[in-house]
């Protein structure tokens, strides 16, 4: 059996990987709490025990304001835990695919940035992911894939769908930044992506996100649309565009988003679905998990 580690298990895409396992494949999934990836001597050891055919990485540290105070936490987790994976993946001959994030762009191009780009990080965040994918590729002789995506969301858990489903049954209005674009991406297709790199023993960096372009007051707009039409909100708010300005953060976030997708699409065979599709699926899938709450409904008469 191709037995793989999934590190992160906890998180959306951690859960997704393991969801979506492809057949011929047994994973193994680690919390933080079974496996701290940012102990080299713990990463080494499990791996000398469990003798895993490949590992997906799916852990980081994503708390993107909250880095900004805490660098040390943010660059153990996204810096030298992936090192510490691909150590153990080069010293056991097996692959590793490595999930990183458009924080390592400044957002000033005006097109999809390539894999190729030069990287300018504008935050704590963006630089130890960055850091990350250097230290990866740094390791010689590891056979790893780096897989960049952006805007990622699930139907349950905490995320901007479920923030603004939550927002928008309890506000009169909102406010959403409307000058940063880029493609919401639903869970499952980048996992789907990752297996795919997997099963095809691609390296080297790639990019994956949905298809379309959205800014998040577009994708806003879009989950109050769909989620009146499948009954999971009652009645519409109204929703306004912010400025970055009007909603400043402790991070700076880039403006463009935007990830050229060519190269992993042709490496899979296959494009990426328009990100309003997938958000359709989406909260098809939020309405069959909430599915009793609106039985139950159904009788009774970034953001500011």
């Amino acid at each position: 059996m191709n037995r793989v580690l999934i590190t992160g298990a906890g998180g959306q895409l951690g859960k997704a990987l393991a969801a979506i396992t492809p057949p011929q494949i047994q994973t193994v999934s680690a919390e933080r709490a079974v496996l701290d990836i940012t102990n080299r001597e713990s990463v080494m050891r499990w791996c000398e025990e469990h003798s895993p055919a490949g590992i997906v990485n799916a852990a980081a540290y994503t708390a993107v304001d909250q880095a900004e105070s805490e660098p040390k936490l943010a660059r153990a987790a996204n810096t030298l835990g992936p090192q510490n994976l691909a150590l153990a993946a080069k010293e056991h001959g097996i692959p590793l695919i490595h999930v990183s994030t458009d924080f390592v762009f400044n957002g000033k191009s005006g097109d999809h940035y390539k894999p190729t780009d030069s990287t300018d990080p504008l935050s704590v965040y963006g630089v130890t992911k960055r850091d990350g994918e250097q230290a990866v590729m740094a390791v010689e002789g590891v056979d790893a894939a780096i897989v960049r995506t952006a805007w990622v969301y699930d139907s349950e858990g905490k995320n901007f769908v479920t923030t603004m489903l939550k927002l928008m049954q309890e506000k009169d209005s909102l406010g959403v930044v409307a000058d940063q674009i880029g493609s919401p991406t639903y869970v499952y297709g980048l996992a789907t992506a990752c297996w795919g790199l997997y099963e095809k023993k691609q390296t080297g960096i790639y990019h994956w996100t949905d298809s379309g372009v959205a800014s998040w007051y577009d994708f806003a707009v879009a989950i109050q649309e769909e989620a009146l039409e499948l009954g999971i909100l009652k009645s519409a708010i109204p929703i306004k565009p912010l400025t970055t300005a009007d909603f400043p953060t402790p991070a700076v976030r880039p403006s463009n988003s935007l990830l050229d997708k060519s190269l992993i699409w042709e490496a899979l065979g296959e494009t990426s679905p328009h990100w309003r599709s997938n958000l359709r699926k989406a909260l098809d899938k939020y309405k069959l998990m909430n599915r009793s709450f609106y039985s139950r409904a159904s009788t009774s008469a970034f953001v500011s």
